[in-house]
């Protein structure tokens, strides 16, 4: 497979000969798989020559080098923008339609010459969005966006947290580490959970377990 290339992705995807001045917005969702708490995305235009040395997908991270990276991409950053969908939402409406919708949202908010997020997703939106596998680890802008959503969204839990400390969502964001899965299991579900994915989930993990 050949080597991923910035310049080639640009010139190909969006038919453009002068990549280096097409205003390519990126974006990201963090907290698809989690038990509780919101979906978020962000969207984030880059400077031309922005560098970062920390600058990759925010997996790769540890939470200090995010926040770091963060203060410089909202510092420098052309545009950025963060979004939420609900737990009502995605209770009520899925978590599938929460995914597209977040997109759809957020291209609404910037505007750019080009749209990447990542995945494999089709976005109906108000201009064309290209769905790119591991786009967090190939495309910059993308991976800023990946940082700027899990920062954002990780304080957002730290701060839920003191409305039900039980289910540790200070240290486990709301994803379904041991101790938030006893705690459900003892407590019962909060307003805050995703009643109809941690259901399948945590029935998916009990015929596993048989």
């Amino acid at each position: 497979m050949p080597r991923f290339g910035l310049r080639h992705y640009i010139t190909t995807t969006f038919a453009v000969d002068d990549w280096r001045a097409f205003r390519l917005c990126g974006m990201d969702e963090v907290g698809r798989g989690a038990y509780a708490g919101p979906l978020v995305a962000a969207a984030v235009v880059l400077p031309p020559r922005f560098r970062h040395p920390l600058l990759r997908d925010s997996k790769l991270l540890t939470t200090r080098q995010r926040e770091l990276v963060a203060v410089e991409v909202r510092k420098h950053a052309v545009a950025w923008s963060i979004a939420e969908v609900s737990v009502e939402d995605i209770n009520n409406k899925g978590l599938g339609w929460a995914n597209v919708d977040i997109f759809r949202r957020l291209v609404g908010l910037i505007e750019a010459d080009g749209y990447c997020c990542d995945g494999k997703l089709r976005i109906n939106a108000c201009r064309p969005v290209h769905s790119l596998v591991a786009g967090d680890r190939l495309v910059p802008s993308v991976s800023a966006a990946s940082i700027i959503a899990k920062v954002y969204r990780d304080s957002l839990m730290q701060g839920l947290h003191e409305q039900a400390p039980h289910y540790g969502w200070a240290r486990n964001k709301g994803y379904g580490a041991a101790e938030h899965r006893a705690a459900i299991r003892e407590y019962g579900p909060h307003p805050l959970h995703r009643r109809v994915f941690m259901a399948s989930v945590l029935q998916t993990e009990m015929a596993l377990a048989v």
